[in-house]
């Protein structure tokens, strides 16, 4: 019986002996590595997690894989004798990233047990602001938070301001000006001669009621800047014109016209280079007052777009007729029509035509 027992243990033993000299092994000299202060400006920064095999056969690192896009992992490809040497990279890029930092990569190896994570840390100190990264946007020797006043929503009977900081990038005085400004529009400098380095603001003013138009609507206006007009120094000015209905009373919002689709989406197949598909969308006013149509507008100059009337009645039925003309297209086509109109709870109605244009 003890021969037996004997005989047993000396198996187990030899047999756990070659798996462990049979098995690769990943060792990592350290799985945690803190960069410390790292400063914004000065670029991506590295550090080799050194390891050894310390198993009995050829150790393979399959992938490498970090947590974030801002960690470039590098890693030792070539298979890796018992007793060799080799290396996990993690490059960490610290461009827009000011804040203390963890990340992870995973190392997924054929070493038992097969997936190991490193960790690096540190925190990214923010680089001093210059004025170029305050004011992106340059005129000449002006500069500009932005090259686009956006408005956002403006009611149809008001107006509304915008403000948009300025400076004098130059040693010089410079005389600010301005060319091709619409009637709706107001717009000055504050001060119109700024002194060398000084801020100051563009003032705009947008009235609606005197635009007299609906949806999302773009002007342009051109910058002089001591007396240059170029085509670059042109100001982007948006606004999404919308009808005022918080003035309604319940009795007027129950009362009010109502707009309905039999459908918004028509799928035209497949259309051949050339030809064109009609569609008639049906509208329907389903509310208890006159519907208006106040505004058509097609996402592109291939849809042609023509209502058999811009007044509907309510319970009234109108067709808006709708010409894809495939010309100059292929592959998927997405077009949207925008209705605008009078109903409170659905003043922008979206239409859509798609379909393929084939060659041939």
């Amino acid at each position: 019986m003890n021969r037996l027992l004997f005989s047993l243990a000396l198996f187990a033993f030899v047999l756990n002996g070659n798996s462990q000299t049979i098995t690769p092994q990943i060792s990592f000299d350290k799985v945690l590595h803190d960069f410390g202060n790292i400063k914004e400006e000065a670029g991506r920064v590295t550090y080799k997690f050194n390891f050894v095999n310390t198993g009995g056969g050829d150790l393979l690192i399959d992938t490498v894989r970090a947590t974030c896009g801002c960690t470039a992992p590098n890693w030792t490809r070539k298979p890796i004798p018992p007793g060799g040497k080799g290396f996990v990279a993690a490059t960490f890029n610290p461009a827009g990233r000011p804040s203390a930092f963890s990340k992870y990569l995973y190392v997924s190896s054929n070493s038992n047990p097969g997936s190991a994570k490193l960790t690096i840390t540190g925190e990214v100190l923010a680089k001093p602001r210059t004025i170029e990264d305050d004011y992106r946007y340059s005129m000449g020797s002006l500069r500009l938070k932005a090259n686009h006043m956006a408005f956002g929503n403006v009611t149809n009977t008001t107006k509304k301001d915008y403000k948009l900081e300025i400076v004098n990038n130059s040693d010089k005085e410079i005389i600010l000006g301005l060319e091709r400004i619409p009637k709706h529009l107001t717009v000055s400098f504050e001060p119109a001669v700024l002194k060398p380095h000084e801020k100051g603001l563009i003032v705009a003013k947008y009235d609606a009621a005197i635009k007299n138009d609906w949806g999302m609507l773009i002007d342009r206006v051109n910058v002089v800047v001591d007396g240059v007009s170029d085509r670059n120094f042109r100001l982007v000015v948006s606004a999404n014109i919308v009808e005022d209905f918080t003035a309604l009373s319940a009795e007027q919002l129950a009362n009010a016209p109502a707009v309905k689709v039999d459908n918004p989406e028509v799928n035209f197949g497949k259309l051949k280079q050339n030809e064109k598909f009609e569609h008639a969308f049906v509208l329907t006013n389903t509310g208890n007052s006159k519907l208006f149509i106040r505004k058509i507008k097609a996402s592109c100059g291939c849809t042609a777009v023509q209502p058999e009337k811009r007044e509907i009645e309510p319970g009234e039925s109108v067709n808006i007729m709708t010409i894809f003309n495939s010309a100059g297209k292929r592959g998927n086509q997405n077009k949207n029509v925008t209705i605008i109109t009078n109903d409170p709870k659905r003043s922008n109605l979206i239409l859509r035509i798609k379909g393929e244009v084939i060659t041939g």
